[in-house]
């Protein structure tokens, strides 16, 4: 289940319940839900992303980073199938309670459209890798990854917490969360790149090993900066910028970045999720520090 994974998809969704917990009251059912919902479609990626990878060849003995199951021979293509169709349901299930507990029906014009956007998610996690022409090998798990784990995360659950739109100023931090898990993807890519290159097309492939960095180190300087103008644009706060706290921890992450190859960079990933995720957390904190004090 690549459990490792689950803090950089649970940053964009705990980002907005937060923000959206500054501005209006949310009751515990949704938040509760939002954040299952969003650990069982990143545990059904993560389950499509292996199988897809190994029907194709890309996950072999030669894969520097950890081995999985079906490389391994602990799971056959038919279990790993049924986890899949099991994950799928969950994610559905869960994602149906979401919608009902916040907004109390599934016929309205809200709740119809998240349910197409969560039938969207699911389809976009199984399709990474999966299937006849999986975006995943044409270069494009960049776009999906900032789209979905950026833009729909903080957005999408801002609005089912909220029952509003967000504010434009609001696509800020969805920026900064989108950019940082492009990271930890291009990361990923960098440190495959001699794997993938046989059978599969990324980002980082195309670049090359030093282009690929230096888009990397755009990434996170690019995604700072969009949250720190999210901090400026609203209501001057020391509180608010609390998420500053992790700067080193993307300093070092940088560092590494610049001074390791191929599987020495793999710490960078675990490094750079967690940071994504204390960033999340601090900056939701320092916006709803308030409430702590009323």
């Amino acid at each position: 289940m690549r459990l490792r994974t689950l803090p950089l998809s649970l940053a964009g969704s705990l980002l907005g319940v937060l923000l959206a917990l500054a501005d209006y009251q949310i009751s515990g059912p949704v938040i509760f839900f939002i954040l299952l919902t969003t650990i069982c479609l990143q545990i059904l990626s993560n389950l499509s992303n292996e199988l897809g990878d190994f029907l194709k060849g890309t996950d072999t003995q030669e894969r520097l980073g950890p081995q999985y199951e079906l490389a391994q021979g602990n799971l056959t293509v038919q279990e790993m199938k049924r986890m899949i169709r099991i994950f799928v349901l969950l994610s559905a299930v869960s994602g149906l309670a979401m919608i009902y507990s916040s907004f109390g029906t599934f016929f309205s014009l809200d709740s119809f459209l998240l349910m197409l956007l969560g039938a969207s998610a699911i389809a976009s996690g199984m399709k990474y890798t999966l299937g006849k022409n999986p975006y995943g090998y044409m270069g494009l798990g960049d776009l999906f990854v900032f789209i979905y784990f950026g833009i729909v995360s903080v957005l999408g659950s801002y609005f089912v917490a909220a029952h509003t739109l967000p504010n434009v100023w609001l696509t800020l931090p969805a920026i900064s969360i989108g950019l940082f898990s492009i990271a930890v993807l291009n990361i990923n890519n960098i440190r495959d790149m001699k794997t993938d290159i046989k059978n599969r097309k990324t980002v980082a492939i195309m670049l090359g090993a030093t282009k690929a960095k230096i888009y990397e180190t755009l990434l996170i300087v690019f995604g700072w900066i969009a949250m720190i103008a999210y901090c400026l644009v609203r209501i001057s706060d020391p509180w608010h910028y609390l998420f500053v706290l992790t700067l080193p921890l993307y300093i070092l992450a940088l560092k590494w970045i610049w001074t390791r190859e191929d599987k020495a960079l793999d710490p960078v990933l675990p490094l750079l999720v967690i940071s994504t995720f204390l960033l999340s957390l601090l900056t939701g904190l320092g916006f709803t520090m308030y409430l702590f004090f009323l």
